[in-house]
């Protein structure tokens, strides 16, 4: 699986960034890492490796990726694993700073696999033997979802100060985090060490890891949030408990999962969209697409108005040309349109609204190109899948296609269509073709 496939669902995440000496050799710094993988992390072990090519996961699959990748300014290489739990890593050397960094970034689901107080424990294992070989200042392991809504790493700062000063306090406590000696110091390390927690171990190197609850997937629990608020004003005296509780049950209401109770004529449409959304973003976005009642379509006659063009063979071939322009223009972007399918109605709708489509080009192009061939595409759409017939008129929008006992105007629906990007989903292809599609004989 690769990120942006994890990032359908919640995913437990983990961040570290830890200071390792490369002058000492790749192979022999790189050793206690994979030591530390290789033998706690065995429910959820990386199989393969990325680098120039995917290689089946050893240790020499690894340092021939680090070496292949390798540039001027480090080695970046994946290691994954398809089966569950599905696990997406990136291995970041950094080699041109002062200091240099080895970084991770892992993202494994589903995280109800962290349910099991012994995958928990594995995991802790894993953290521990990497904060004491690679210090570091700060890393955590957490729900990605609730990360998001906590504002993490950023928790409100503004680019160039999040830059500068980092985790330089605790904004915010999570299920594991491991706190550099220079942070420790700042708190206080009998302070820190006092901590209300489930684990909380003082390191070799100065380093403290804190573990909030037993299990990472419950996190989010009544007695896990208390637990969590009561930790983190332990160490920041300066904060209120019943704030801090209020605000952390906010965050646990937001998660809570949402029944897809669509409109079914735009159904297909709406379930793509959500996953261009922040998984933190997912459930308000699935009630309010739960509310959301398009207007009915009302592109449409009871009774067709008569043909008045002279050459009907001229015309058609005219819309054919639009048609085909359209399929030219997209087919790689959206490759289902050479099929002229529902399917594609759907596909043309997503890319549209992905592309912010009505709002970022020219509004002349749009209104004298792209409009006029969506409604040739979506006319021959209905004639080819719900067996219409064309009408045709001089004036192009008003030009139908009679499916049953109606007559439809995709000219004037593609119109309407591409006014906006809110107009994209209040007039969409996909729901036009279902109305459609019930008259058809």
């Amino acid at each position: 699986m690769r990120l942006d496939e994890l990032s359908k669902a919640d995913s437990f995440r983990f961040t570290f960034d830890g200071a390792f000496e490369p002058k000492d050799g790749l192979e022999r710094e790189v050793a206690p890492f994979l030591d530390a993988l290789e033998r706690h992390a065995v429910s959820w072990m990386p199989t393969t490796v990325k680098g120039s090519r995917k290689r089946k996961y050893s240790r020499d699959a690894v340092l021939r990726a680090l070496e292949e990748r390798r540039d001027e300014y480090g080695s970046i290489i994946g290691l994954s694993r398809a089966e569950s739990p599905a696990v997406s890593m990136a291995l970041d050397l950094g080699l041109t700073q002062r200091a240099s960094e080895l970084s991770v970034s892992l993202n494994i689901q589903p995280l109800m696999f962290f349910a099991a107080a012994e995958a928990c424990r594995d995991f802790v294992a894993v953290v521990r033997a990497w904060a004491s070989r690679y210090p570091t200042r700060h890393s955590v392991a957490h729900g990605l979802a609730d990360l998001q809504l906590a504002g993490s790493p950023v928790f409100g700062r503004d680019d160039a100060t999040w830059k500068r000063d980092g985790f330089d306090k605790i904004y915010e406590l999570f299920w594991l985090n491991v706190f550099g000696p220079k942070l420790v110091e700042s708190v206080g390390r009998e302070r820190m060490l006092s901590t209300p927690a489930h684990l909380v171990e003082e390191l070799p190197n100065g380093s403290v890891l804190l573990v909030l609850w037993p299990t990472a997937a419950e996190f989010a629990s009544e007695e896990a949030r208390v637990a969590q608020a009561r930790a983190h004003v332990h160490l920041r005296p300066d904060l209120d408990f019943n704030t801090v509780l209020r605000k952390l049950r906010e965050r646990s209401a937001v998660l809570v999962p949402v029944e897809p109770r669509f409109h079914p004529d735009v159904a297909p449409f709406l379930s793509r969209l959500l996953n261009e959304f922040a998984i933190s973003e997912r459930q308000r976005k699935i009630a309010e697409f739960n509310a959301f009642r398009p207007p009915v379509p009302d592109e449409w006659l009871p009774v067709a108005l008569p043909s008045d063009v002279a050459n009907p063979e001229r015309v058609l071939e005219s819309y054919g040309d639009l048609s085909e322009g359209l399929v030219a223009a997209l087919h790689t972007k959206v490759p289902s349109l050479m099929d002229e399918t529902a399917e594609s109605i759907t596909d043309l709708d997503f890319f549209f609204w992905r592309e912010d489509f009505p709002e970022k080009y020219e509004r002349q192009l749009i209104d004298g190109h792209t409009a006029p061939a969506l409604g040739a595409y979506l006319g021959d759409v209905l004639v080819r899948r719900l067996g219409g017939t064309w009408v045709l008129r001089q004036k192009m929008e008003e030009s139908q296609v009679r499916v049953g006992k109606r007559v439809w105007l995709p000219f004037l629906r593609a119109r309407r269509y591409m006014q906006s990007c809110q107009s994209l989903l209040d007039y969409s292809l996909t729901q036009f073709f279902h109305e459609a599609e019930r008259y058809r004989p």
